[in-house]
Formats: C-alpha cells, structure tokens, sequence
C-alpha cells in the first residue's frame, strides 16, 4: 500500500503504469480489495473470477494480477496463451493454504465415490484434484447440479459449506478451512453497528459464519454487493466484508452511507500490491506465474464444469435474507 507518496507521485506512477501498459500491450486487472491508488490504475476491477474471465477474452498479450497468487494462477488457467504477472509474489490467501492437493487427495481416498467442490479459492493444485469448482455467487446453483444420490465434500471453506448446505436440501460435509477476515466478524460487532444505525441494510458476505449471515438482511458476493447496493433505493448499508470494497462502492453510490460492518475487516495479504510493484513488474516482465499444464488442464475442467451450469440472473445467484426493495 502506498504510504509515503504523495498526490503528485501517485498520478506520476499511474501514468508510467498506464504508458507500460499500452507499450506492453498488457492489461491491468484489479480486485476489489486492493488499495485505492492501485484500483484506479486498473483496466478492470472486480472479483477474481470474473475478472480472468473477461481477461480471457482480451487480445492482450499480458495480464498484471493486482490481487493474491491463487488469482493469478486462475489467470494461467483460463489464460494460457498469456504471460501472467504478480506484482508481489509472495501475496497469498491465506484460507486458500488452508488445504492442500495432498489432503485432498487424502479425503479422496476415504471418500471415493464423493464430488469434490471447491471453492475458487483455492491452489489450481488443489483444483486440480476437484470435480467442480465454485464461487460465493452460485454455490448454491453449483451444490444444486450435482446427482442428488451423491455425496458432497466441499473445500475449503467452512462456512460457504455451511452456508450452501442451509439454502439447499442437501447434506455437504466440508473441510475445516476459513476467511480469517470474514471469519473474525462476530455476532455481536454486528448488533452493535446495527444498533448504531438502525435504518441500515446489513450485508454480508458468505464467507462469514453462520450466526452472523443469520443478522444479514441480505447474503452477497462482492459483486454481488456493489450491484445490490446500486440498484437499491436505501440510503444506507452495513458492509459486511474486507472494507477495501467501500473504494468502489462509495464511487458509484456518492449520496449512499457506507458503513464497515467492522474497520478491523482487513486483508493484509490484499494490500501487499503497490503503485511502484505494478510499474517494476512491467518493466521487468516479473514475476511470472504459470501453472503446469498438466495441473492447468485437470483446473480447468473444474472450472469449465462450473461454467457449463446454465446461468440464471445474478439476483438469483445470490441470497436476499429479506427482500428490502
């Protein structure tokens, strides 16, 4: 995160970035948690999913990952024809090094006959070893696809697994990992926010546990949030995730009242990525990251099993505790 530059320094970098980028015939993706500075330098902003999708229909020949490794890894799946950069390499999740492709692999030997759901946060190793992967959008619409007669392990998060299993019919045993920021949000922080500001609409993300999605008047993805809260007709929301989403939100919502479901809500992981990384990684074409192909090709049937589900509208994807407006 930039803390030493000032408003001069910062413009002088994003426009050496910008000037890269177009040398370079690169392309910028950024997740909504990075800092600000490093938001606004993007081509693209968004969740990591989505974001090495539309990527993968670019004609750019490179993809700087603003965000942690499993993304830029996501990026080398779908995106093999292009080099992958990571500004600071050693950016990680650290839910996703909650499991690994070994411990996989060992559930898998006790539980043969059992589809393996992953969440898209995780190693493409550990993808790799999976029969279908998921996002906190359509968990749900993903548990729902699979043969009802089938037993159902999902990785690695334990409240997503918990999560799909209440709002489905289906009995899902999970792998113990977790969000440690997601995770940390409590019950009581909830109530006492909500008590503070009574007329505001709580939304959370999946990955919190359960007795706090049982406060949530709404259960959202982070793009699921920032359309939530733009097409809703409330004037103020609790938000219930890394607080690095109000950036984007608070742009496009200038006359909405953000509040940080808890300031603590951090991922320091996410802001390990600043403005002179991303220019040193373009003008040195490093760090790279490439998965095998042998991993890349398991990942992404993964992936492409997740994908070839028929879309339904986001709206539906998404879970509405009660239906505000």
């Amino acid at each position: 995160m930039v803390t030493n530059l000032n408003e001069r320094n910062v413009k002088s970098l994003q426009e050496d970035i910008r000037r890269l980028v177009g040398e370079k015939n690169a392309i910028i993706l950024v997740h909504n948690y990075q800092p600000p500075e490093v938001q606004d330098v993007a081509d693209l902003c968004g969740d990591s999913l989505e974001l090495s999708i539309k990527a993968s229909r670019t004609n750019a020949d490179v993809i700087v990952f603003c965000g942690v490794h499993f993304m830029a890894e996501t990026a080398s799946i779908l995106c093999p024809d292009k080099k992958i950069l990571l500004p600071v390499l050693n950016a990680g999740c650290p839910m996703a090094d909650m499991i690994t492709a070994k411990a996989l692999g060992e559930i898998r030997q006790k539980k043969p006959d059992a589809v393996v759901i992953s969440y898209v946060n995780t190693t493409a190793d550990v993808k790799a070893q999976s029969d279908i992967c998921c996002t906190s959008a359509n968990v749900i619409q993903v548990v729902n696809s699979v043969d009802p007669a089938a037993e159902i392990f999902m990785t690695p998060d334990k409240n997503l697994a918990q999560y799909a299993q209440k709002n489905s019919d289906r009995k899902i045993s999970y792998w113990e990992g977790y969000c440690p920021i997601h995770n940390s949000l409590t019950p009581g922080q909830v109530m006492k926010v909500k008590k503070a500001h009574p007329e505001a609409v709580f939304i959370a993300h999946p990955e919190c546990p359960p007795d706090v999605l049982d406060l949530a008047d709404v259960i959202k993805s982070t793009s699921g949030m920032l359309a939530f809260v733009s097409e809703s007709d409330k004037k103020e929301f609790i938000i219930g995730t890394e607080i690095g989403i109000i950036y984007p939100m608070s742009k496009a919502n200038p006359g909405k009242l953000l509040i940080p479901a808890d300031s603590n809500m951090i991922c320091r992981e996410m802001k390990k990525i600043a403005l002179t990384d991303i220019r040193r990684s373009l003008n040195e074409m490093r760090p790279e990251v490439k998965v095998p192909e042998d991993i890349r090709i398991k990942a992404k049937g993964a992936v492409d099993r997740m994908l070839a589900i028929p879309a339904k509208a986001s709206r539906a994807q998404d879970s509405t505790a009660n239906c505000l407006d």
